[in-house]
């Protein structure tokens, strides 16, 4: 979250590059300026009182001492009058902190300098398309087709034992996911990320570190009896691993990698973009993250964007890098760069990666710090992270571009986790 000193600080700039995301700023903004002069009006009246009431309470043991009673008793009186004063101001104060932190929660990150105008997916910048767009056979089919066709995803039968977004994967459809997983964890593993295994439930502080809770809260499946939220992404569970951290900052950037299943609500999702793999309410992932000094998570960010442009064409997909205009960002990035990956059997992209840096604005909400050799002194770090990658749209990429009238071809860097070449 943005840090209430820099609002002050920044007003006009803050309401200036919150537009870029389409979100007007000046009426909260103002309300903070303003409960800030109340804050600091109680402030200076409650130090007042505190001070009063310390000069007092000497002049009554001295008034005792001359044995001046009447003018004690006075005093006592009046000390009586001024703690009750003090406490009302410590009351108004700590109201103002809560209305504070709420404006502060309601308040999205600042889009960086690179972000691009605009208000939908159509308005995001392509800066990289790269592959080789494939010849399908005659007759070419839809990936829910092609996994009819193949035994290799059961839709129905996952509406029979949950509902619709839930698959069944068989046979050679488990093992690719399998496949996938083995090879995305592999690859992180070789690019130096450390490898850990989450939590699939978080509770609500998890959720508010990573900025789910409360911007997101509809789209997380709840046990309200437990207080707990299934993971939409593993982000917020690694991320969480260094909530209330201080790290050196020698150690940095600190590389991370975990597999999870993501379970998203996806409320208000329907038409013809829902159908098969393309949106689902369980998936599999492949998340990298990343903890980076302030002043090289660009560089960061940067390599997390190579990384995933190797993953896909190691794949053989034809892809697509989009920089995402400010009305198509999350509530908590800075700046995002998309992954698509083009869909043959349906002519047409599918995102599959985001990477994202959120500069400071997660690290705020999870006191994530790191000590600066120079000073000693603990500073906001930067969290980024990204897709590396989510399974569904990959599949339905790879059954689809990979079809042929024989069947469906494995990629070269899947065949040592298929153990076969083609699924007949």
């Amino acid at each position: 979250m943005l840090s209430l000193k820099f609002i002050q600080d920044n007003p006009e700039f803050v309401i200036e590059r919150l537009a870029v995301k389409h979100f007007d700023a000046r009426a909260m903004v103002g309300q903070v300026l303003a409960l800030y002069q109340k804050r600091n009006e109680s402030q200076l009246e409650s130090d007042r009182c505190k001070a009063e009431m310390n000069q007092l309470s000497k002049e009554i043991g001295q008034l005792f001492k001359e044995g001046k009673s009447e003018e004690a008793a006075l005093a006592k009186e009046k000390t009586v009058v001024l703690k009750e004063r003090i406490r009302l101001f410590d009351e108004e104060f700590e109201s103002i902190d809560a209305q504070l932190a709420q404006l502060q929660v309601q308040m999205p990150n600042l889009p960086s300098s690179l972000v691009p105008g605009g208000r939908t997916a159509e308005d995001n910048e392509v800066v990289v398309q790269g592959g080789v767009m494939p010849v399908l056979p005659e007759g070419y089919k839809p990936h829910w087709e092609l996994a009819a066709q193949y035994d290799l995803i059961d839709f129905e039968l996952g509406v029979k034992i949950t509902g619709a977004g839930f698959p069944v994967y068989k046979g050679y459809g488990a093992r690719l996911q399998r496949a996938l997983i083995n090879f995305f964890l592999d690859q992180a593993r070789e690019a130096g990320y450390l490898e850990v295994q989450p939590p699939y439930v978080v509770n609500e502080a998890s959720g508010f570190g990573t900025g789910q809770l409360p911007d997101k809260e509809g789209q997380m499946y709840h046990c309200p009896v437990d207080g707990l939220y299934l993971i939409p992404t593993a982000e917020v569970p690694v991320t969480n691993i260094f909530r209330d951290v201080i790290v050196d900052a020698k150690d940095l950037p600190i590389k991370t990698a975990a597999y999870s299943a993501c379970f998203r609500r996806e409320a208000g999702s329907y038409g013809k973009d829902v159908r098969g793999l393309n949106r689902l309410h369980q998936f599999d992932k492949v998340e990298i993250v990343r903890i980076a000094h302030p002043d090289k998570s660009y560089e960061s960010l940067d390599e997390m964007v190579r990384y995933v442009t190797t993953l896909v064409e190691k794949l053989g997909l034809p892809y697509r890098i989009l920089r995402l205009c400010g009305g198509d960002m999350s509530f908590t990035s800075a700046l995002t760069y998309d992954f698509e990956v083009w869909s043959a059997g349906q002519g047409r992209w599918l995102e599959v990666s985001s990477v994202s840096n959120f500069e400071s604005f997660q690290a705020n909400r999870l006191k994530l710090r790191y000590r600066d050799e120079a000073t000693k002194k603990p500073q906001i770090a930067h969290t980024l992270n990204g897709s590396a990658l989510a399974l569904p749209r990959i599949v339905a990429s790879l059954l689809e571009n990979y079809q042929t009238p024989e069947g469906i071809r494995v990629p070269d860097v899947l065949v040592p986790y298929m153990g076969c070449e083609i699924i007949r």
